[in-house]
């Protein structure tokens, strides 16, 4: 257990080192307001450093946290920083646009908030499994290729491109968007997936002589509206966190952001408020030196979402806190906003 002026000393040094990046010696500390000798501090700063809290630099006499530093600071000693009025005004005047699918305002969070902070942000939007499938259609781009079109009571709009196969026919098609329409449209997505491996595939043997091709397409189609989207802001700041420069290692964390799959084993899975995960916390080698963290927002009626914040194990962690915690409550606010204005609208079909 720490003593109060250890712990003093301790919350000091990564204030410090975080906004500045430079190890902190005896006499800052005593600047900072620790009432003790130049000689007490150092012997403190020692003790410190035998627990494993901090670690001296080669260059200079100063210490700097280590990941054990960091974590006792945030489970122990870290107060939420205040949010700056232009930081609020920023986020409130970024949301203040027309939006036109709930997928614009949970890619313009990503991007907010890693204009704010300069680091990676991560949002992903509320459960899929709270939305219903209430659109499908396919638009003919030439003989054999179609876009396939999925709409939910969410406001979310799936659009892709598929080949069709050889064995499915034109009429096939417009068989299968009636069967859709019928038997799925109005229902949960979570209804729609469990009908696609059990009622379906029986309803398809008596429509068509042959099932060939056609149940891996109606798979294949309806399967994009159950991804969890990690929208992803400011990928290229990866470049700019500590230890970055090596362009091997740069090279796989920027594909492994591109990996939805990847993307949601980073997030903790409905983890509730803010959670801070530093270094081998994180389950990936690639992110040993590098913070998350991670908070959660309720939109009454729609589900939890998650937004949050990659960036180096210095990071300013209590200004991070404080701007995500407000960051989360006005994201909720505008999603709230926007599902209200889609109740009465009639459903898209």
């Amino acid at each position: 257990m720490l003593t109060n002026r250890q712990q003093d000393i301790l919350r000091l040094i990564i204030q410090h080192y975080t906004q500045t990046g430079q190890p902190v010696g005896s006499k800052k500390l005593m600047e900072e307001g620790i009432e003790a000798s130049s000689a007490t501090i150092r012997n403190e700063m020692k003790a410190l450093e035998e627990q494993g809290l901090l670690q001296k630099t080669h260059s200079s006499s100063g210490r700097v946290p280590s990941i054990e530093g960091y974590r006792f600071y945030v489970d122990h000693l870290l107060k939420p920083g205040r949010v700056e009025k232009r930081e609020m005004q920023t986020i409130r005047r970024s949301f203040g646009g027309e939006f036109h699918e709930i997928d614009e305002i949970i890619q313009q969070s990503a991007d907010i908030l890693s204009q704010l902070t300069s680091y990676t942000a991560l949002s992903l939007g509320p459960d899929v499994k709270e939305r219903k499938l209430t659109g499908f259609r396919i638009v003919p781009l030439n003989n054999r290729q179609v876009i396939a079109i999925i709409v939910t009571d969410k406001g979310n709009v799936e659009s892709q491109v598929f080949t069709i196969p050889v064995s499915v026919s034109g009429e096939d098609l417009e068989k299968m968007v009636r069967i859709i329409n019928d038997k799925l449209v109005g229902e949960s997505l979570i209804t729609v997936y469990h009908r696609l491996r059990t009622e379906i595939p029986m309803i398809l043997h008596k429509y068509f002589q042959t099932t060939e091709g056609i149940l891996t397409l109606f798979d294949t189609m309806l399967g994009q509206a159950f991804e969890e989207k990690v929208f992803v802001g400011g990928r290229m700041n990866l470049l700019d966190f500590e230890g970055s420069n090596d362009v091997t290692q740069f090279k796989l964390m920027y594909t492994l952001m591109k990996d939805p799959e990847e993307l949601n084993q980073l997030l903790l899975p409905e983890s509730q408020g803010i959670q801070i995960r530093i270094g081998n916390e994180l389950g990936n080698q690639l992110f040993q030196n590098m913070s998350l963290i991670q908070a959660s927002y309720e939109i009454d009626g729609h589900g939890q979402g998650t937004i949050a914040l990659l960036g180096p194990t210095s990071m300013q962690y209590s200004r991070m806190f404080g701007l995500i915690d407000a960051f989360r409550h006005e994201l909720a606010s505008k999603l709230g906003d926007y599902y209200r204005s889609l109740e009465g609208d009639p459903d898209w079909s």
